[in-house]
């Protein structure tokens, strides 16, 4: 299924055929960045019958970093004999007192990496500067990041640590969910996760909330797959777990990947863009790794969340608005000069919405209710 959408009319046909016998509109709701973005670079969202929508979550992994932890990982960049390595996306992330790119130009040792080993390496290197690890991502990236612990356990090396603001995708849903703000109909969830944690996770949404959940691939056609079978789904009133990319997605997931997670890290409360305070969705090291803690060696207090509320990134993460509905989006904000991380990230909504046709999404937006700009307020 690598070919393009408009190869795979059969699927755009029969969700055309379906859709009239719906009782009212679906929200379905994507919880993945890749997802996002192929949507809207497919031009799927402008493919879809008039009473079906997408609806981006929050999967973005550095729009759901609070506003806090991109004020931590900021101070600490600026933190003396320090060098601080994160993936790119996390390099233009605007906190309080600026991003990582300000404080690379004001003489901050700042480092992308693509490899969490990378980081290990580097200390590994040149042993007289404490190598920080900015580690950001769900449970695709978490097993990396235990392992560089592990890796740098085993050297013994007293100049690495990680600043770890990991997350975990349920306590999310769970939330959308439990707060009742936003209407969703079904779930298209994140095949790069399910590969971790394995298709049995969403089983809860299924058996809590009733309502559908397609594990699906990346490319255009096997996302409207999966909107075709929630549709489908949602025809027969069977709410159901299925999984549409078994070539990657097993029912167990990788164990060794979580069993590596459980070893070095712990679930601990966390703090999301858009969500606020969330029990046990974040991860921290366990006791027996905390010697790697960035937290523990630098004895940091955790600024406290001061967002930037004329930007509705937090909105726009939980399905409460659309981009277009923003109104900094496309004018003050832009990818040139982004306002929030929904426009910085390669895998933000603001950013799929600015770079892949706005006016091919703003059939989406058109479909939505109309809500009030909420000033991008955590609740």
């Amino acid at each position: 299924m690598n070919r393009t959408i408009l190869r795979h009319p059969e699927v755009l046909e029969r969700l055309r055929e379906l859709a009239p016998l719906l009782p009212r509109p679906m929200r379905f709701m994507e919880v993945c960045g890749t997802h996002t973005v192929n949507a809207f670079r497919s031009g799927l969202h402008s493919l879809l019958p008039e009473n079906v929508s997408l609806l981006s979550g929050p999967g973005c992994p550095v729009c759901v970093t609070s506003q806090g932890d991109i004020d931590l990982i900021v101070q600490v960049a600026s933190l003396p004999n320090v060098t601080l390595c994160t993936y790119g996306d996390m390099i233009r992330v605007t906190g309080h007192d600026g991003s990582l790119a300000d404080a690379r130009a004001a003489g901050a040792d700042v480092r992308i990496i693509y490899s969490a080993l990378d980081a290990v390496k580097f200390a590994s290197e040149n042993p007289r500067r404490q190598v920080v690890f900015a580690a950001v991502g769900f449970e695709t990236t978490t097993p990396p990041s235990a392992v560089a612990v592990l890796e740098a356990d085993k050297q013994s090396l007293d100049n690495f640590t990680v600043l770890a603001s990991h997350k975990l995708i349920m306590p999310a849903m769970r939330a959308l969910l439990s707060s009742g703000e936003v209407e969703v109909d079904g779930f298209v969830c994140p095949g790069h996760v399910a590969i971790i944690t394995g298709s049995r996770v969403f089983q809860e949404v299924v058996d809590g909330w009733h309502l559908p959940c397609v594990i699906t691939g990346f490319e255009g056609p096997q996302i409207a797959a999966a909107i075709l079978r929630l549709v489908e789904l949602t025809l027969r009133n069977e709410p159901a777990l299925e999984n549409l990319y078994p070539q990657a997605v097993t029912d167990e997931g990788n164990t060794f990947a979580m069993k590596l997670i459980d070893k070095v890290f712990e679930p601990v409360d966390a703090t999301w863009r858009g969500l606020a305070l969330l029990s046990d969705s974040g991860l921290a090291l366990r006791s027996a790794y905390k010697r790697y803690d960035a937290r523990t060696r630098f004895e940091l207090v955790q600024p406290e969340e001061r967002i930037n509320k004329a930007c509705a990134c937090g909105d726009v993460i939980t399905g409460r608005i659309s981009p277009g509905q923003c109104r900094l989006f496309g004018t003050v904000c832009t990818p040139a000069r982004p306002m929030g991380p929904c426009m910085v990230s390669s895998e933000g909504t603001c950013s799929a919405w600015f770079k892949y046709g706005r006016q091919s999404a703003a059939a989406t937006a058109a479909r939505q209710p109309a809500e009030p700009q909420t000033q991008g307020a955590q609740r």
